[in-house]
């Protein structure tokens, strides 16, 4: 334990006073954590020695990807985001849905060893996109507002939305479904949705005015300040969970309230560090005890499957969806390339396996693959597309002007 203390506690020291340098080069982010896990888990020094259940992995990136969401949506320009709310609406309405169905259809063609559900679970699993991997693109104030805040809606939206579609597949599986599918598919998305929203607004709007109350007398220490935002990202996730709701959009659309209401800036510069503290211990650990052990699953069947997920069952849908916007070609190919797959996958990735599936092995390593490839090919790519982008547009102003 304290060998894993060590090596972890030096690694951390490390990446932050070298993070600004790292970012502003291809590799960093979660390419160097889980290069990381893997050089030292058992697949390679075999010095990092990390025992942990996979349902343990899971709620490790639950609660990261759940405080990665509260704070980039605290972060959000509302205001842009108001004029712009058609891009991350076309691309949740239009866009996940035709995701879905082209990954159903393209996996239908190359697994033949999958039942329709299975397939369907699948291409559900890999739909969402990832926050915490687009950060590098939403945070870079190179990207126009309108496509940063897009892409941070649609991330922080998606993978809520997809909970209840996975979660039917996964019952129509399980059992005989009685009643209409359709209505029951509908309920359960209403419910996610809805209690999700309900809790992340009702508990951050308690929070705000408890806040706001506290900083006014001068209650609250500089040292305190630290954890306000952090255990109310996770009570909101949590409490949605309970009662049946998405922690995820819970977290997400109280991040929203609570950037939109209030901006104490110390308040969630301490959630941001904590996020990446502990989306690089996921990272890590992904890399030390999944990674490694997964080359040898990957079959030309999930190896092809996961290139085209992140490719042509991808973007085709994001370009459609925004067809007859005042968008040009290159933005929307941007928009739809930047789609990464990581921490909601890997929580997904895990109830599926926990369903004991006859394919649950084939989607699981489909998954860890895709993240794998969207890890190496979303890291190098995003900062030189970003200058390409922000070039382009240089261009295009100077040419107009």
């Amino acid at each position: 334990m304290y060998e894993n203390l060590a090596i972890l506690a030096l690694f951390i020291f490390l990446y932050s006073l070298l993070s600004g340098r790292l970012e502003r080069t291809p590799i960093n982010g979660a390419i160097v954590f889980t290069a990381f896990g893997l050089l030292f888990g058992s697949y390679g020094l075999d010095v990092l020695k990390v025992d942990i259940s996979t349902e343990g992995l899971r709620t490790l990136a639950e609660l990261t990807l759940a405080l990665v969401l509260f704070t980039d949506a605290s972060n959000a320009d509302l205001s842009i985001l108001k004029k712009n709310f058609h891009i991350p609406q076309r691309l949740l309405l239009i866009g996940l849905p035709l995701t879905i169905l082209l990954g159903f259809g393209v996996g239908l063609l190359i697994f033949d060893d999958l039942s329709l559900f299975e397939v369907a679970i699948m291409a559900t699993l890999l739909a969402p996109t990832d926050a915490a991997l687009g950060k590098a693109v939403v945070s870079n104030k190179l990207v126009p507002a309108n496509i940063r805040e897009g892409l941070n809606v649609e991330s922080g939206l998606n993978d809520g939305i997809c909970v209840p579609i996975l979660y039917l597949f996964l019952a129509l599986i399980a059992t005989t479904s009685q009643g209409s599918t359709d209505y029951l598919a509908f309920k359960l998305i209403a419910e996610e949705i809805g209690i999700g929203m309900a809790i992340g607004l009702s508990l951050t709007m308690t929070a705000i005015w408890l806040i706001k109350q506290c900083v006014a007398r001068h209650w609250v220490t500089e040292t305190w300040k630290q954890l306000p935002v952090v255990v109310l990202a996770i009570s909101c996730f949590a409490i949605a969970q309970i009662l049946g709701g998405s922690g995820f959009i819970a977290a997400f659309t109280g991040g929203l309230l609570f950037g939109s209401v209030t901006r104490p800036k110390g308040f969630i510069l301490a959630a941001e560090g904590t996020g990446d503290t502990m989306a690089l211990i996921t990272w890590v650990i992904f890399g030390a005890t999944v990674v490694g052990q997964s080359f040898e699953s990957f079959t030309w069947e999930i190896i092809l499957y996961s290139i085209l997920s992140l490719t042509i069952i991808r973007m085709l849908p994001a370009f459609l969806s925004l067809y007859g916007m005042n968008l040009r070609t290159d933005e929307k190919l941007f928009i739809g390339w930047f789609g990464p797959r990581g921490l909601a996958s890997i929580v997904f990735a895990v109830i599926v396996l926990n369903a004991d599936l006859p394919g649950s092995n084939t989607i699981a390593m489909t998954a860890v693959c895709t993240i794998v490839l969207s890890i190496i090919a979303h890291g190098l790519s995003a900062n030189p597309l970003i200058a390409q982008l922000a070039s382009r547009i240089k261009m295009a102003q100077k040419n107009t002007g």
